[in-house]
């Protein structure tokens, strides 16, 4: 996708702008040590390896030896990208030369699980719990189903069927900057962010609420640092395992029902105890955005007559085309409709790009298309980005009028006042009318009253 104001970032990135006492916490759980040592680049890692069982400090010119001249690039971004996490530590030798030594509590943590192995906090239950478990692809239905509901719901869509059971507040927090405030009885109206918010990937998605989830944690009495270890924790479980409820702690299993409602877990309960089992949303956290491997399978077709049909039963796929083009009709498995001038102008109004749409037609495209080049005909793709540079040509400006001068001096006075101001804009000499900026308008007239 384009970017877009909206910045959702990698879990790493919001780990890495913890304070360094948090972050340090963090650290304490050696799962949470090897989260990140998955995350880090390739050749941070053999870094990370190299010097793990080194007790003393190494100079940054040794290390940079380690490296091709030509790698000198790769290895800046490796060692940045350490001292972010505060997986090594800056310090400075006898000689005051910059100097990296590693993370005490990350190192002793790596050195016992490489050594002794680890283990889960929590084991999985086993198979003969007295409640039915879903299978893999049911838990894949139900977190879907799951984060559509909660879409619909985070933009006041009238198609919600199931509410969450998030507070009022919590809502409100997750709807910052993506619905404007709304006044008197008005219903709340998607921002340019909102627009741009629902043609994002689902990773993407995902990422933006788990972030308003934990920036506002401490507001709802909860530790960001422990609610962060806990989801890291969660990407280490296996999807389709039942986990005990009562492994959790306190401020875990008010976050499991939160994580419930968002589709990252299913919640069970069984006759002696309350279970959850994380689906793939969970599993896959610690997945970079940009992993091909978590992209879902499309479901649109485009025609070169400008007619769509999606292949999709979701109310939520139904709304997002409804963004910039004309819904005709909607059959149980099929949306059938049409890419209009009228439907693209509506869209650009609120703020979605033609690119941002020609991106989402491509990324969605079905199985069948999708192995085509182009996957969407080049005369649709083409028609919509003419269509924005269309409109994007004339540009509005907020103007006044003059007319009907008394003479032809006090004309030519009133556009060299405006015209030394920067404020004039058309100006017709033989039918003595011009015509000014807005915010000029109060200065002509005192300038007219002074000449009269």
């Amino acid at each position: 996708m384009p970017q877009v104001r909206i910045v959702a970032r990698n879990f790493m990135d919001m780990v890495a702008a913890l304070p360094a006492a948090k972050l340090d916490k963090l650290y304490d759980s050696s799962f949470i040590c090897e989260a990140v040592l998955r995350s880090l680049p390739p050749l941070a890692k053999k870094y990370v390896l190299q010097m793990l069982f080194l007790d003393s400090s190494l100079a940054a010119k040794s290390m940079e030896e380690w490296v091709l001249p030509d790698g000198l690039s790769k290895h800046k971004v490796a060692i940045d990208r350490l001292l972010q996490l505060r997986v090594f530590m800056e310090v400075n030798d006898r000689k005051k030369e910059p100097s990296y030594k590693m993370n005490q509590k990350f190192q002793s943590n790596m050195q016992k699980y490489l050594t002794t192995g680890g283990t889960l906090p929590r084991e999985p239950m086993p198979l003969n719990a007295a409640v039915r478990l879903p299978s893999v692809v049911e838990l894949e239905t139900y977190a879907m189903e799951q984060w559509e509901s909660f879409l619909l719901q985070l933009i006041n869509s009238s198609q919600v069927d199931k509410s969450t059971s998030f507070s009022s507040s919590m809502m409100r927090a997750f709807q910052r900057g993506l619905l404007n405030s709304s006044r008197d009885n008005e219903a709340p109206r998607l921002t340019e962010n909102g627009f741009q918010f629902l043609l994002m990937e689902t990773n993407a998605q995902l990422w933006y609420i788990i972030r308003e989830y934990i920036s506002s944690a401490e507001e709802r009495g909860m530790d960001p640092t422990d609610l962060i270890s806990f989801l890291l924790e969660l990407s280490f479980h296996t999807t389709g395992e039942a986990y005990s409820v009562n492994t959790l702690t306190e401020v875990q299993r008010l976050a499991i029902k939160d994580l419930a409602d968002l589709g990252l877990v299913k919640y069970l309960q069984g006759r002696k105890e309350a279970l959850f089992m994380p689906t793939k949303l969970a599993t896959n956290l610690s997945v970079s955005l940009s992993d091909a491997s978590s992209r879902k399978e499309g479901f649109v077709v485009v025609e070169t007559n400008f007619r769509m049909y999606a292949y999709s039963s979701s109310r939520l796929h139904c709304e997002i085309l409804r963004l910039f083009s004309r819904i005709e009709y909607q059959l149980p498995n099929l949306i059938v409709g049409a890419i209009t001038k009228e439907s693209l102008y509506n869209a650009f109004e609120n703020g979605i790009t033609a690119e941002q749409i020609v991106s989402f037609l491509q990324q969605n495209a079905h199985p069948r298309v999708a192995e085509k080049m182009p996957t969407v005909p080049e005369n649709v793709t083409d028609q919509i980005r003419l269509w924005e540079a269309d409109r994007n040509r004339v540009e509005m400006t907020p103007s006044h009028l003059y007319e009907d001068f008394p003479s032809k001096d006090l004309f030519e006075a009133c556009c060299d006042f405006a015209r030394d101001y920067g404020g004039l804009l058309w100006q017709d000499t033989k039918k003595m009318r011009l015509i000014v900026k807005g915010e000029l308008h109060q200065q002509m007239r005192d300038f007219l009253r002074g000449q009269r």
